[in-house]
């Protein structure tokens, strides 16, 4: 734990000192790795938002509703979530490289047949195995880069994957609205199948699976594999069904719905004895006794509130601005871009950083430029050019790589090399978890302010109002050539005060995000990064 005195070496993961001895480079640069090993995440981080501009047009394709084909991304969410906490022990049980391929392999596969599929239930399968397949990716990435940078390096080395968490959700929409626009909806998922093959090649010849990783797996396996076969069925209903609730809340009507109802009460009932048994027990599926950690507490917590806000605006920015000022999904999705290259630049910088700079330093000012980017959004207007959205979203992703960067570089520090597969499935559960909580909070506050906005300004249309008799008098005169000039006129003036109760919404939300950072900010402020005595920091970091 952080702050605890050494503990000897046993091997090469029993230590809290990091040794090259599980690095999965071999002989090859650990940076050719990182290149490698991030392509296959970039694919499925890149996924989960690329298909939810094509919901439209996949509707269409198959002749279903447009509720109906959200299930295409309900149920790559609900696979995902549970399979990222399971893992790290899946990688520790088949072994780390076994595992990373098989999810590389299954993941394309499950792309193709998405892909080619002629109805609805057969592209709900193909997701739900494209997500299982997908869950393994980024944990596994995450624990190859922890094993195989030394502390000091992890900075630019996350700061690669930073780039493939940030820009991936990112580059998403722009992506999948250019290709439903000038193909067909079955390429936003045909796209993955030769990149996710050539992954897996370059994966299978250069990706090394050392001694060291081989043995832990020979001692965990010592007299037979132990499956924690409760706390497997607890992870499935207890996060499968809360990813149901969060999705469908919404549409729904959250609690008046029965459906809701029995989804929330399984899930809760199934969280609370998950973390009864994975407490309790010697081999948790799920080790969540990393948790007692200070460092990593706080750090999953805020990874969980960067996921929030990012793919929570990452959805309110584009739905914005087609919904207020008329934009197609392609140029929604472009006015993100610019947040793109403003992370790729900022990534290298924050790399840097992470390995010479406190980063209390740096993820505290990063969460109050965050705040300063939610500030200015909720000032924007109805008519705001595309440059203030582009800008705005630029001021955000700026200051991204100065959360993702340090959080995954300090987060296994105090921790043994053994649990960096389980402490990489925590961190992607937080990160997952706070972007489904931002994406249902942010439309669940959105319809509930769009009500309460229109209703306000509905209460100033009447005729003891001057504006309104004037606007109507000018409206009225101005559509006098058209049949019934005040009927008309005010249809358009209820157009309009419906407009602008949505901007209102919109704003309100923004507003709403930048108080959770400005209160969960202070959070950075106790991470311990130096030992009591002012030595080096915990777990041998330099």
């Amino acid at each position: 734990m952080a702050g605890a005195a050494p503990v000897a070496k046993q091997g090469a993961g029993a230590s809290h000192e990091w040794t090259p001895a599980r690095s999965a480079a071999g002989r090859y640069s650990p940076w050719l790795i990182v290149s490698i090993i991030s392509i296959p995440t970039f694919m499925e981080v890149l996924d989960t938002s690329i298909a939810n501009v094509s919901l439209d047009h996949i509707a269409g394709g198959l002749a279903i509703t447009t509720d109906q084909a959200t299930w295409v991304l309900t149920s790559y969410l609900v696979a995902n979530a549970i399979i990222i906490p399971i893992s790290g022990w899946l990688s520790d049980a088949i072994g780390r490289k076994r595992y990373f391929l098989f999810s590389i392999a299954l993941f394309t596969l499950a792309s193709l047949l998405c892909g080619i599929a002629p109805n609805l239930t057969t592209l709900v399968i193909a997701r739900v195995l494209q997500g299982i397949g997908g869950g393994g990716l980024a944990p596994v990435e995450q624990s190859i880069l922890a094993d195989t940078f030394p502390p000091k390096q992890r900075g630019m080395a996350f700061a690669a994957f930073a780039i493939v968490v940030v820009v991936g959700p990112v580059l998403g929409p722009t992506l999948g609205g250019f290709i439903t626009e000038h193909s067909s909806w079955h390429w936003v998922f045909l796209i993955n199948v030769p990149v996710g093959i050539a992954a897996f090649f370059l994966a299978d010849i250069f990706v090394d699976e050392p001694d060291a990783v081989k043995q832990d797996r020979a001692e965990k396996l010592k007299g037979g594999l132990k499956i924690d076969y409760w706390g497997v069925i607890f992870v499935v209903l207890g996060l499968g069904f809360l990813e149901l609730t969060f999705d469908r809340g919404e549409r729904e009507d959250w609690f008046s719905s029965p459906f809701i109802i029995t989804t929330a009460i399984i899930s809760a009932t199934a969280l609370i004895a998950l973390v009864i048994r994975e407490l309790t027990i010697d081999d948790p599926v799920v080790d969540l006794k990393l948790l007692k950690n200070r460092n990593f507490a706080i750090t999953v917590s805020l990874m969980g509130l960067t996921g929030m806000i990012l793919f929570g605006t990452t959805q309110l920015i584009p739905q914005m601005l087609q919904q207020v000022l008329g934009y197609s999904a392609l140029d929604a999705g472009l006015a993100l871009t610019a947040g793109g290259f403003a992370t790729l630049i900022a990534v290298p910088f924050a790399g840097k950083l992470a390995g010479k700079v406190d980063v209390r330093f740096l993820l505290f000012p990063a969460l109050m430029m965050q705040a300063v980017a939610l500030w200015n959004m909720s000032h924007w207007t109805a008519d705001i050019a595309f440059g203030d959205a582009a800008f705005g979203r630029l001021l955000q992703a700026a200051a991204l790589p100065f959360l993702f960067v340090p959080i995954n570089a300090i987060a296994y520090v105090g921790l043994r090399q053994n649990q960096t597969a389980q402490a990489s499935s925590l961190l992607n559960v937080f990160r997952n978890l706070g972007g489904t909580v931002g994406i249902s909070f942010a439309q669940t506050q959105l319809a509930s302010h769009r009500q309460s906005e229109q209703a306000v300004l509905v209460n100033g249309l009447n005729p003891l109002n001057p504006n309104y008799n004037d606007w109507m008098a000018q409206a009225t005169g101005a559509f006098s050539s058209v049949g019934d000039a005040t009927r008309t006129a005010t249809a358009v003036l209820y157009q309009q005060m419906q407009r602008q109760a949505t901007m209102l919404a919109f704003l309100d939300v923004y507003r709403t995000f930048m108080i959770v950072v400005l209160v969960l900010a202070p959070l950075a402020l106790f991470l311990r990064v130096r030992n009591p005595g002012g030595g080096a920091p915990a777990g041998g970091m330099h």
